[in-house]
């Protein structure tokens, strides 16, 4: 089973379903040297638009940008635009006729998506819990575990460094960077922050990828 891993970013996405069976093809537009599989760099909307290549593969993966939909898009400066791409993403897609995953941040105008955390994983750094929360639309029907870090110590990758640091004043939690990032996203092929600041756990795309698998399957 092969699946293509659009808008691949440094390769945390590609991790998961490759630890639940899959082969990975990455596309992105920047150079990802940190991504552990086949990746070709260039725009993922201009490879959706090739219909045959995206029905070579057995399920599409599509992470488009984030930043219109974050919470931190209010400090980056009110002038300032960023792609909105999931609704010609999911149009896209639903052509094309191939199982697919869409993923993105709480906010993302994804259609009745699951939400999957770190905590529902066993993720995170000594006594702190993985809060990561990323939501997932799919073409298919997909569970999730139960989500485990209300009133828990957590913590946090983000940004560009802050190793160890408070995630807000007296609050209960600290952000993570580097190795001890890494650790706590379970992720063990990149260490840079830069990396990871975006990375999805490859735990959320292991699962995700079993339950395709398992659908493959029972098909």
């Amino acid at each position: 089973m092969r699946v293509l891993d659009l808008f691949c970013g440094p390769g945390g996405a590609a991790v998961g379903y490759s630890q639940a069976g899959f082969e990975v093809y990455g596309i992105d537009n920047v150079p990802q040297p940190a991504y552990p599989f086949d990746l070709e760099q260039g725009d993922a909307m201009v490879a959706l638009e090739d219909v045959m290549f995206c029905r070579s593969f057995d399920v599409i993966h599509a992470s488009p940008p984030c930043q219109a939909y974050t919470a931190l898009r209010t400090r980056q400066g009110k002038d300032r635009t960023y792609p909105d791409l999931v609704a010609r993403v999911r149009e896209a897609l639903i052509w094309i006729g191939r199982p697919w995953v869409i993923e993105n941040v709480v906010g993302a105008p994804l259609r009745a998506p699951i939400t999957l955390c770190g905590s529902m994983f066993g993720l995170g750094l000594g006594v702190y819990t993985l809060r990561r929360h990323r939501l997932f639309e799919t073409s298919v029907p997909m569970v999730a575990p139960r989500d485990e870090c209300a009133g828990k110590p957590v913590v946090g990758v983000y940004g560009t460094g802050g190793q160890w640091a408070r995630l807000a004043p007296g609050g209960g939690g600290v952000k993570a960077a580097g190795a001890d990032a890494a650790a706590a996203l379970g992720i063990t092929h990149t260490t840079s922050t830069a990396d990871l600041s975006q990375a999805i756990p490859p735990a959320y795309t292991r699962w995700i990828g079993s339950q395709l698998l398992a659908l493959e399957v029972a098909s």
